[in-house]
């Protein structure tokens, strides 16, 4: 086994390892930051197939967003930290049916499935970067700026909606002179 096959098992099954602690905490931040690993020992698996844009990217990527995921549950949450009696899955069966199934069909498809022939050759990964660099700032550029500004605008409204102050009614107090005080006059 060579280095570079047992640095990507090992990043994969770590993957895993951290994928299922996701759903076994009871705390909404050691799931967030247990996703947080997985995602990053994904990103680890491209650095090591020699993908260094693609790892990076991954990594910087789930950093930002589990880390701004944290902080609005920690904001938000009655319960972040998970020290009381909280369920983290919701319709449980349900959901272990259609993982299992999913499970099942992602094998089907990567063992059944008519993958062709392999590249014979594949161009050095500086070569690989420039061709992804190319092919994102070339026809799919519109694309990936049209997501972008659409996220950014939803997280903007997302945070005006979470901080916008209640509307509060003014509402007299009763004094001792008005209707229902007590008082006869």
């Amino acid at each position: 086994m060579t280095g570079s096959l047992f640095f990507l098992a090992f990043f994969g099954g770590a993957a895993l390892w951290f994928g299922v602690v996701v759903f076994r905490t009871h705390s909404m931040v050691r799931s967030a930051l247990a996703l947080l690993f997985s995602q990053t020992a994904i990103g680890a698996m491209f650095l090591v197939m020699q993908a260094e844009f693609l790892g990076v990217l991954q990594i910087m990527m789930m950093a930002t967003e589990m880390s701004v995921m944290a902080i609005f549950m920690v904001m938000f949450m009655m319960d972040p930290g998970g020290l009381g009696a909280m369920e983290m899955t919701h319709q449980k069966k349900r959901s272990l049916w259609a993982g299992g199934i999913g499970f099942l069909a992602a094998l089907a498809v990567a063992w059944l499935g008519n993958w062709g022939v392999g590249a014979d050759t594949l161009p050095l990964p500086a070569r690989q970067t420039e061709l992804l660099g190319i092919e994102l700032l070339g026809r799919s550029m519109f694309i990936f700026e049209s997501a972008g500004l659409t996220i950014l605008t939803a997280m903007i409204a997302a945070t005006m909606v979470a901080i916008a102050p209640p509307k509060r009614h003014s509402v007299a107090p009763e004094g001792p002179h008005e209707k229902g005080s007590g008082h006869d006059h």
